[in-house]
């Protein structure tokens, strides 16, 4: 199986000539770091602004890497993906919002994704951002309030003012309306890591929704970024956790996606930085949870999202020794990146989805940022996706 991603006829068989040319085009300007890092103030000074610059995005990162503005738009590209034996995970591209009015409007389009979910067997899961539901300093106003232990899970609120206390009240009620939605429907609800220092926050309400809704089956499934040093030993503590306290763990392993960005801070405050020393450890710790989540797959259910080939190599290695864990196990990767792993992965049977974020440009501008930032600083990951694009191209006589 080791050259079961090599294939790019398999990988990009869904692409036109004319996208295939586009999407090398756009990797190969995101190949220039100092682009990349220009591009990004740019972007940023121009929305503020206000300048017409949704045009180019749309045509750019934003063509790449979203499904469209819109629900209804998603679904020929979630058509077109399942031709090909590949799944969708829809995430409504909120984040960073403010206001009741805002998180209120986010929960009903959410609770809208997963009646549409429902009825397409290729959307098994949506993702869920808590920032796109609650204020981000009250999430950092809890964070180090937070009690994750064998005797349950626990939010001291005493920190907080009566409004705040309303507040958090309804950030419960919303997420846990999601969830329960999402049971109702047979869809999964992945809820996404964020920063640090509102991660400890976020992972106590998922604890608590997988406590009330991961029962008889999975439905709720919590994000663990191993770029942390500190995530697989909380992958363990929260399996511990979920023993004790009677509930089903759901799991997104994933490497991360701010690792800029915490550096920076822990700079900034000096304090010792959560991200691991180098890429070595970070991948020894993705591997060694992925080894540790499939060998607890009568209580596990697990979403191996990684555009790391040797991980997912790993993943398969252990699948093929046991294949009755297949069915607890799904393998994810990014829309507009690692076409070479999903469409793969599906062919030989793997239950395999692709992370399709849809909203208005001006919605998913942090996202869209994240993404070309990720692909200049993760050694080698844009060079490999030109590398792929242009053996397909060759192959093609493009």
């Amino acid at each position: 199986m080791k050259e079961i991603f090599k294939d790019s006829k398999q990988a990009f068989a869904y692409k036109s000539d004319g996208e295939l040319r586009k999407a090398y085009w756009l990797f190969k300007m995101m190949n220039f770091n100092w682009l990349t890092s220009m591009g990004t103030h740019v972007v940023l000074a121009a929305m503020k602004l206000r300048l017409p610059i949704q045009g180019i995005l749309k045509n750019t990162l934003y063509g790449q890497f979203v499904g469209g503005e819109t629900l209804a738009e998603t679904t020929p590209v979630a058509e077109k993906l399942a031709k090909y034996g590949v799944d969708v995970i829809l995430d409504y591209g909120a984040e960073a919002k403010e206001g009741e009015a805002n998180f209120n409007h986010a929960q009903a389009e959410f609770e809208r994704v997963i009646a549409y979910a429902s009825q397409h067997k290729s959307v098994p899961f949506i993702s869920l951002k808590i920032t796109a539901l609650a204020r981000f300093d009250l999430l950092e106003k809890l964070n180090d309030h937070i009690t994750i232990d064998r005797g349950g899970i626990v939010v001291d609120t005493a920190v907080l003012s009566s409004q705040e206390k309303q507040e958090w009240e309804n950030v419960c009620k919303r997420t846990f309306a999601i969830c329960e939605s999402a049971m109702k429907h047979y869809v999964g609800v992945l809820i996404d890591a964020e920063e640090s220092w509102i991660q400890n926050t976020i992972d106590a309400i998922t604890m608590l929704a997988m406590k009330a809704y991961n029962q008889n089956q999975v439905v709720v499934f919590n994000t663990i970024q191993l770029y942390r040093h500190d995530r697989l030993s909380f992958l363990k503590h929260s399996h511990d956790v979920a023993q004790r306290q009677n509930f089903l763990l759901g799991v997104k392993l994933v490497r991360g996606a701010y690792m800029e960005k915490e550096r920076a801070r822990a700079e900034q405050l000096n304090v010792l930085s959560p991200i691991q020393p180098n890429k070595p450890a970070t991948d020894e710790d993705f591997n060694k949870a992925v080894e540790f989540c499939l060998i607890h797959t009568e209580n596990i259910s697990t979403v191996v999202a990684t555009h790391n080939e040797a991980s997912n190599l790993r993943a398969i290695d252990l699948l093929e020794t046991e294949p009755d864990k297949v069915g607890q196990t799904f393998f994810s990767q990014l829309y507009g990146m690692s076409d070479n792993i999903t469409f793969n992965l599906a062919r030989y049977g793997f239950r395999v989805s692709k992370y399709l974020p849809y909203g208005t440009v001006g919605d998913v501008i942090p996202y869209l940022l994240r993404r070309a930032q990720e692909n200049s600083s993760v050694a080698g990951q844009t060079g490999r996706e030109l590398y792929l694009l242009g053996a397909e191209m060759k192959r093609r006589g493009l």
